[in-house]
């Protein structure tokens, strides 16, 4: 896996994946974790130090909340790169929501 130094408005973050379309996905996927916790993320509520980044996505969290742009930006050099790869923030999104749909159906599917 590549090391992705991915950006999109107040987000940045460095990010281990396949691709830079993967990278976008999990950029995309921990931003929007700040407003729509999982599952996952209610178990670690009785314990916030499993919380991966340490704070909790609810609005009482001293954390300022990360916005995104029309564009998320992924290099493998740094950020604020003149030859990074740019991707519309939309159609990661639109693809990120797929897959929490989908991941979503097979949950119900194994609980039936």
């Amino acid at each position: 896996m590549a090391k992705f130094y991915v950006q999109s408005g107040t987000f940045r973050s460095v990010v281990s994946a396949d691709s830079t379309r993967k990278a976008a996905l999990w950029a995309v996927h921990q931003v929007m974790q700040q407003v729509l916790p999982t599952e996952e993320d209610n178990d670690s509520s009785a314990n916030p130090q499993s919380n991966h980044h340490g704070n909790s996505p609810s609005s009482e969290s001293n954390q300022p909340v990360a916005v995104l742009d029309g564009r998320v930006r992924i290099s493998e050099r740094g950020y604020d790169r003149n030859d990074c790869s740019e991707l519309p923030t939309m159609e990661i999104v639109a693809e990120w929501n797929e897959m929490v749909l989908t991941l979503d159906r097979l949950q119900r599917m194994m609980h039936s």
